[in-house]
C-alpha cells in the first residue's frame, strides 16, 4: 500500500528520525536518573543503618544484652522505618520485627544484604519493597540485624519514572504533530515551486515563484528560480529578436545583391562585360553578404549574452593593442598617414579576445579610412585612475558630428561622408555590442584642434 504524500516527504522522515534519536537520548537519561537515584537512595539507607547499628552496639557494649533486647523491642513497637532482629547464640529467644535472619550463616563478623520484605501499608495493601541492612555478630555472643525498608525511595523512583515517561510521550506526540505541520507547510511551498516548473515546461516563461520575503531557504530558492527564469526569458527574447533582426537586416543587402546581379546580367547580354566578370561580381557580392551576415550574427550573439562576456579568458590587453598596431601600421603608411601607439604594459583583463580584437580593429580601420592623407592616427592603451582599462583611437579626420554620435552605433547607419567608402554600416554597431557584453562603453568625442569646423575624431 502506498503511503500518503505527506508521510513520504523528507521533512516528515527527518522528524521521525529526530524523534527516534530523542527517544533514545531520553531513555538513556531516564536510565541514568533511575540508577543514580537508586544508588543515592541505597547510600542514604546504608548511612542511616550504620548510624542505627552504631547506637544499638553502643547500648550493648555499655549495658549488656538485656538492655539491648529492651531497646530493640521498644524501637520495634515505635513503628520505626527500621527492621530489627536480635537473637542469642543458643537461639532460645529473639526480638524484633523479623522472624528470620536474612543471612542464615555469617561468613564475616558484619555483612550487608538486600532482600525483599513483605509488608502491609496503612490502607491494607500488600507490598514487597527491598530492604537494605547489615547483620552483625556481637562481641559477647548473639547476632543483631538492622535494616531499612526502601519503600519510600522505590515510590519516589516509580513516580519519577512515570513522570519522565509521560513527559517523553508528550514530547513525542508534539514532535509528530510538529512534523505533520512542517511537512504540510513545506509540501505547500514546494508544490507552488513545482507548479512554476511545470508551467515553464509547458512553455509559460512568464510564470514566477512566489517570494514571501521571510529570508528562509525557500525564499532563496524561489528568488534564484525567478532570476533564472528572468534570464531564460531574456535569452529567448534575444534569440527571437536576433532572428527577426537578421531577417530584417539582410533584406536590404539581398535586394542590393539581386539588383547588381541583374545589372551584371544585362551588361553581359549586351556584351559590355564577359561572363567571367559577371560571375566575379556575383562572388564579390556573395562575399560581402556573408561578411554582413557574420557580423549581424556576432552582434546578435553578443546581445543575447545579456551583459555577460561569452567564452572569457584572461590575457594581457597590451599584447592585443600591440598586435593591432603592428597589423594596421603598414596600411596607414600606404595611405600616407602617420601611425603611432602608446601602450601601457600589464593590462590584464578577463574578456573574449577575438571579439575585443574585432572591435578594436573596426575602430582603427574607421580612423584610417576617414582620415585624409597627410594626417595621423594614434592608438593608446592604458589603465585609468578608476582601474578601468581604456583603448583610445585618435585621428585627424573629420570625426562624427555630435548629433550623430548615438545614431552611428546603430546597425546599417552610414553618415553622408561615408557613402563613397565601402562598408555595411555594422562596424561601430559591433563595437558597441562587444563593449556592452564586456561591461564597457563606447565614447565618441572630438580631439584637440580643428578640422573643417569640427574637432578631429
Amino acid at each position: 500500500m502506498k503511503l500518503p504524500s505527506l508521510l513520504r516527504r523528507t521533512p516528515f522522515r527527518l522528524t521521525l528520525l529526530f524523534l527516534a534519536l530523542f527517544a533514545a537520548a531520553a531513555s538513556a537519561i531516564l536510565a541514568y536518573v533511575y540508577f543514580a537515584s537508586a544508588a543515592e537512595a541505597q547510600a542514604k539507607a546504608e548511612r542511616e543503618v550504620r548510624g542505627e547499628m552504631k547506637v544499638l552496639t553502643g547500648i550493648y557494649e555499655a549495658r549488656g544484652l538485656d538492655a539491648l533486647n529492651r531497646e530493640v523491642i521498644d524501637r520495634t513497637l515505635r513503628d520505626s522505618t527500621f527492621l530489627y532482629r536480635l537473637e542469642p547464640d543458643d537461639g532460645s529467644w529473639f526480638a524484633g520485627s523479623l522472624t528470620l535472619f536474612p543471612i542464615e550463616t555469617l561468613e564475616e563478623d558484619q555483612q550487608w544484604v538486600t532482600f525483599p520484605f513483605t509488608e502491609t501499608d496503612a490502607e491494607g495493601r500488600v507490598r514487597r519493597p527491598q530492604v537494605r541492612g547489615v547483620q552483625t555478630r556481637l562481641a559477647g555472643g548473639g547476632t543483631l540485624f538492622v535494616g531499612q525498608s526502601m519503600s519510600g525511595a522505590e515510590a519516589y523512583l516509580a513516580r519519577l519514572t512515570q513522570a519522565l515517561w509521560g513527559a517523553m510521550g508528550i514530547v513525542l506526540l508534539l514532535g509528530l504533530a510538529g512534523g505533520f505541520l512542517v511537512s504540510r507547510n513545506l509540501e505547500r511551498s514546494m508544490g507552488r515551486l513545482s507548479k512554476v516548473v511545470t508551467a515553464v515546461q509547458e512553455g509559460n516563461l512568464k510564470a514566477r515563484a512566489p517570494v514571501r520575503n521571510s529570508g528562509d531557504e525557500l525564499d532563496e530558492l524561489g528568488a534564484g528560480l525567478n532570476t533564472m527564469l528572468d534570464r531564460l526569458e531574456a535569452s529567448m527574447a534575444s534569440i527571437r529578436h536576433a532572428g527577426d533582426a537578421i531577417a530584417h537586416d539582410l533584406r536590404s543587402p539581398l535586394t542590393r545583391m539581386r539588383a547588381k546581379l541583374e545589372v551584371s546580367l544585362i551588361d553581359a547580354e549586351a556584351g559590355k562585360i564577359t561572363g567571367v566578370d559577371a560571375l566575379q561580381l556575383a562572388l564579390d557580392e556573395a562575399d560581402n553578404l556573408l561578411k554582413t551576415f557574420n557580423t549581424v550574427l556576432a552582434i546578435a550573439r553578443l546581445q543575447a549574452a545579456a551583459g555577460r562576456t561569452p567564452d572569457p579568458q584572461r590575457f594581457d590587453a597590451a599584447d592585443l593593442a600591440a598586435d593591432m598596431a603592428e597589423l594596421y601600421e603598414p596600411a596607414s603608411e600606404d595611405k600616407g598617414l602617420e601611425f603611432s601607439a602608446e601602450i601601457e604594459r600589464g593590462l590584464m583583463v578577463e574578456a573574449n579576445r577575438p571579439f575585443l580584437a574585432q572591435a578594436l580593429a573596426n575602430v582603427i580601420d574607421n580612423a584610417i579610412k576617414y582620415t585624409p592623407p597627410g594626417g595621423a592616427v594614434m592608438l593608446r592603451a592604458r589603465r585609468r585612475s578608476s582601474g578601468e582599462i581604456e583603448f583610445s583611437v585618435t585621428d585627424t579626420g573629420p570625426g562624427v558630428p555630435e548629433h550623430d554620435r548615438e545614431r552611428v552605433l546603430q546597425r546599417f547607419v552610414r553618415l553622408d561622408n561615408s557613402r563613397t567608402e565601402p562598408g555595411s554600416g555594422l562596424g561601430l554597431s559591433l563595437v558597441g555590442a562587444v563593449l556592452e557584453a564586456h561591461g564597457g562603453r563606447v565614447q565618441l568625442d572630438e580631439g584637440p584642434g580643428e578640422y573643417g569646423g569640427f574637432g578631429p575624431g
